[in-house]
């Protein structure tokens, strides 16, 4: 758990493997994902390094995979999938597996290929049998008895008569084929215009849709026959028909020869069907073969893949026999990682033993924070802000309690929180089978993702509703209203001016043990007035306390990199100026709601004497004398309030030039004094150079230790100009004095929003749900059940999935500006060390997109 309070200690080594054993113990790190591997080629090209032959290799068997891949979802054969990571196979299987991927790519192509041709012979066989039997109709006698090549010799021989022109015994010629459906008309105009109607055509459908072989889509076609005259017709209705990629056939004049050759036809259409069925089988065998191991087989390729790409990062020696790396490793997982190098030395067969050896640097580390299933996403919200700085403490424990709790504030309502709960808590219980699914729905991926978030805005919204007393609306009377009328039901109901009086008998004195009294919720004018000076005085102390906390965390940051000045000049003056005004403010309202109340004996503590929290501090702001001609009353709440009010006020605007001008004039002394000291003689010895290898570059770290930049003595600053560290300071100290007044003002949404949702839940019951309850009989019954079906919807998807969204982002902001911004730095960048199990995955995620 340490590292989730801050980020874990990193080291800069040096790793030296044999060339045998460094495929062996990469596998081994990239199984145990604790090790970032540095470029030591950075100026290489990918082309031009040692393994980049294996790396073609794996890519040409991983375009093999997605082929049968492909295949195999093109049959809809389920593929095996266990669960399980196999080991990565050792170099030389890798012959093994491009002898089996070639094997099942060659047999299936030709299978593919081989029914190809055999569809593309079925098709046309299929196409000449609907000619021959739609051409049999055209060649039929007709009502009138005469034959077509009589009707078109009639229809030439008025052509000829029309034209003029003289003409000898007609002999007609013909041509039969199919053409896709949506092309016909084009088709029939075109011969129309090209053969200036001397043609003759008649078609027909099809009516059952025919299977492309290219690509397995559905076509509708239609049977056509064109009868002509003369050579050159014939030659331009072929001409067309190819234009319009229309098919022709041989089609017999003679009936008994069309017989024939349909009868012949149907011959080969069974035979073919007989052979596809088995070429289809063989072919289905091979793939339901192939997808028992295709699973293992991507996790195989995929994990050599990644070795040979890491080793490509790896530099050799002189000798060609040693490669040599550099690497980012979690100090707690030395010992972890040397027992996984020595364990893929002896799995190699080799003798020498792996180097680790611990490296000084002046880079900043890598930010590791060990999370877990329950505070990953956490940890992530945090990084969708910005990674944290290297050791820099981490938001992610506190906003586990924060951030669910300010999402209840906003969100209380124990009817919507259980909504919300139970369905965090199904997909807790459901983890397991619901990730094994792998949706690629990115909302669905989102919310099982946050799902423990989920369950804890849930839980805590279920108690801020039972704190609020408010379920769907209506109000919970678990222990007993401490009021009490003699009025009866209906004028209690019905009567909005009536006022219970809190001195007298309409009071028992004693709060209702837990939340607010029930009597609330049928105060429709007061119920407003009442919540919203609680909850607006809540969310300012709620906000406070917040920002304060984040000051405080600011403070461990501060003494853990030894940072003296960061204490004395920014994190005391933030402390006081934010205590002494804002923090006052709080304790004004505990003191006026302790002080003042109705059964108060003396009149100046009563409820009417109390006095504004906003007039009063304003008042103290601004140094304005509050008017005390009030009579029994008094502006103050306790003795010496005034005087203590403008100490307090003189002491936060003091803190202000003390944050300005503090830090720049104690950096310009120390430049002085370093100036005027004498410069100590170089030596080689007891680490000398070190330290002027950290004169020199100032901004240095060294792995494992905390940056320079943020330790004392004005380290970190060596290199900037003195104006700019006066305008930096300017703009942080502007932004902290004014930030603190408007983030006091913002966590005033905590108030506005749930006054907004509490309303938004009465406006659905009084207008949609209370309309359904007016209704007796069975007639009642059933507008019962339809309009609670249409408030069910309307509250699952507006009060809890939008007005929960809302109250997220809301609660998100919260921490990311107000709480974050005072003392979170997030200039870090992440550890991403090389891991099979995020490499797979991003793998299958990118294969399913």
């Amino acid at each position: 758990m340490g590292s989730l309070f801050r980020s874990e200690e990193m080291s800069l080594c040096q790793l030296f493997l044999q060339s045998e054993a460094a495929y062996a113990c990469v596998s081994e790190l990239g199984e145990l994902g604790l090790v970032q591997f540095r470029d030591l080629n950075p100026d290489v090209n990918a082309f031009q390094r040692k393994f980049v032959n294996e790396v073609r290799r794996c890519d040409e068997m991983e375009r093999k995979l997605r082929y049968l891949e492909k295949e195999i979802k093109k049959d809809g054969i389920p593929m095996l999938d266990t669960g399980e990571s196999p080991e990565a196979p050792q170099p030389r299987e890798m012959i093994d597996l491009e002898a089996t991927f070639e094997k099942l790519e060659n047999e299936l192509r030709e299978v593919n290929q081989n029914a190809e041709a055999l569809k593309r012979n079925y098709l046309e066989l299929t196409e000449l049998k609907h000619i021959l039997r739609k051409t049999q109709v055209f060649f039929d006698e007709q009502e009138g008895g005469m034959h077509t090549t009589e009707s078109m010799t009639r229809a030439l021989i008025t052509d000829e008569s029309r034209t003029g022109k003289a003409m000898g015994p007609v002999q007609l010629g013909f041509v039969a084929g199919v053409i896709l459906r949506e092309r016909l008309p084009a088709f029939e105009r075109m011969l129309w215009r090209a053969c200036r109607g001397n043609v003759f055509l008649r078609q027909a459908m099809i009516e059952d849709p025919l299977e492309d072989p290219s690509n397995g889509d559905k076509v509708y076609k239609s049977v056509f026959i064109i009868f002509f005259q003369g050579d050159q017709l014939k030659t331009r209705v072929k001409k067309i028909c190819e234009g319009f990629r229309a098919t022709l056939y041989p089609c017999p004049e003679a009936p008994t020869d069309r017989r024939e050759m349909a009868m012949g036809v149907m011959t080969r259409i069974e035979d073919l069907h007989t052979v596809l069925g088995q070429t289809q089988d063989h072919r289905h065998r091979v793939l339901v073969a192939a997808a028992k191991n295709l699973k293992n087989w991507f996790v195989k390729v995929r994990k050599i893949k990644a070795i040979y790409h890491t080793l490509n990062l790896f530099n050799l020696d002189v000798t060609q026999k040693c490669l040599i790396a550099e690497c980012w490793v979690p100090l707690l997982d030395f010992e972890t990682i040397q027992i996984a190098l020595r364990r893929g030395t002896e799995r190699s067969g080799s003798s020498v033993p792996p180097i680790l050896n611990r490296m000084e640097t002046f880079e900043d580390p890598p930010t590791y924070n060990r999370t877990n299933k329950f505070t990953h996403a956490f940890q992530a919200l945090i990084n969708a802000y910005g990674v944290a700085s290297y050791r820099e403490m981490n938001p992610a424990p506190y906003t586990i309690i924060t951030f669910p709790f300010l999402f209840a504030v906003m969100f209380g309502d124990l009817g919507h929180g259980t909504i919300m709960a139970l369905f965090g808590l199904w997909m807790v219980l459901k983890e397991k089978p619901l990730a094994a699914k792998k949706s690629d729905n990115e909302i669905w991926n989102i919310f099982f993702g946050g799902r423990y978030i989920i369950f804890l805005m849930g839980v805590f919204s279920m108690y801020t509703g039972f704190v609020y007393n408010d379920i769907f609306s209506k109000s919970l009377n678990v222990f007993g209203s401490a009021w009490s009328t003699n009025y009866n039901t209906s004028t209690v109901m019905s009567n909005k001016a009536l006022q219970l009086d809190p001195k007298g008998m309409d009071y028992a004195q004693t709060p209702y043990p837990f939340g607010l009294d029930p009597v609330w919720q049928v105060a429709p004018l007061n119920k407003i007035i009442f919540q919203n000076a609680y909850k607006m005085k809540i969310s300012i102390i709620f906000g406070v306390i917040h920002m304060l906390f984040g000051v405080f965390v600011g403070l461990f940051n501060h003494r853990y990199f030894k940072n003296k000045m960061a204490i004395y000049c920014e994190f005391i003056p933030q402390v006081i100026f934010l205590v002494f005004l804002f923090f006052y403010m709080t304790l004004l309202m505990f003191i006026k709601w302790v002080k003042y109340s109705a059964s108060a004996t003396v009149v100046a503590y009563s409820e009417g004497c109390a006095p504004s929290i906003l007039i009063t501090f304003i008042n103290m702001v601004l140094f304005k004398a509050p008017d005390e001609n009030t009579g029994d009353c008094s502006p103050y709440m306790f003795a010496g309030q005034s005087g203590l009010q403008k100490f307090l006020v003189v002491v936060a605007l003091l803190c202000v030039p003390w944050m300005l001008l503090a830090k720049p004039i104690l950096i310009m002394r120390g430049r002085k004094e370093a100036a005027h000291q004498p410069i100590a003689p170089y030596s080689n010895e007891n680490g000398d150079a070190d330290g002027l290898n950290q004169h020199n570059n100032g901004a240095g770290t060294q792995a494992g230790q905390q940056p320079a930049q943020q330790q004392g003595g004005g380290q970190g600053h060596d290199n900037e100009e003195m104006s700019e560290i006066f305008i930096h300071q300017g703009i942080h100290t502007i932004e902290y004095v004014l930030g603190s007044v408007s983030h006091t003002a913002s966590y005033l949404r905590l108030w506005a929003l749930s006054l907004a949702h509490a309303q938004l839940a009465e406006v659905l019951w009084n207008m949609v749900l209370q309309n359904g309850l007016k209704q007796d009989g069975w007639i009642g019954g059933i507008a019962l059940w339809a309009v609670f079906a249409f408030w069910a919807v309307l509250t699952v998807g507006i009060l809890v999935l939008m007005e929960g969204l809302s109250a997220f982002l809301h609660t998100l902001r919260l921490h990311w500006v107000e709480f974050q911004s005072k003392f979170y730095a997030g200039l870090g960048y992440a550890f991403q060390p090389f891991s099979f199990e995020v490499i797979l995955e991003s793998s299958s995620s990118s294969s399913e997109d």
